[in-house]
């Protein structure tokens, strides 16, 4: 199987997620998927089994497990602004969407949020398609 990531950080806790007892790669996605990469190593960080347990598939033991076995080897990744933009706020699940998919045609990711900030100036559109085509004028 081929796995993409938008960040090192992202790659890097895929990695460690599926040394955990029990979480294969295809639940390692699906982890990733669940939460944003801060709001993950924060919530393993602080033992929040509670907010673990919100990501589909992830049970009780399976939030313990991920806990107890990656408490101690989240020092290397930073997640503490690799989710944001060059202006500062955070992206939400729709600009990442956008950042994903003008990455996906080719564009470096600085060049692609670059766009996206410019469109979001002009008015954001509310919707994916209409963002996006945006974006992707503003890049060329």
């Amino acid at each position: 199987m081929l796995f993409g990531f938008a960040t090192a950080e992202e790659k890097a806790l895929f990695e460690r997620l599926i040394s955990v007892s029990g979480i294969g790669p295809k639940l390692a996605i699906t982890v990733l998927s669940g939460l944003p990469t801060a709001d993950l190593i924060s919530a393993i960080r602080n033992s929040d089994v509670g907010h673990l347990v919100r990501i589909p598939g992830v049970g009780k033991k399976t939030a313990e497990r991920m806990v107890l076995e990656l408490k101690d080897k989240l020092a290397g990744i930073d997640p503490a602004g690799k989710t944001a933009t060059a202006a500062g706020p955070p992206l939400n699940a729709l600009d990442r969407d956008v950042l994903s998919a003008l990455q996906n045609l080719g564009c470096s990711r600085p060049a692609a949020e670059d766009a996206l900030r410019k469109v979001k100036e002009r008015g954001t559109p509310a919707e994916f398609e209409p963002l996006f085509r945006a974006a992707l004028a503003a890049v060329r």
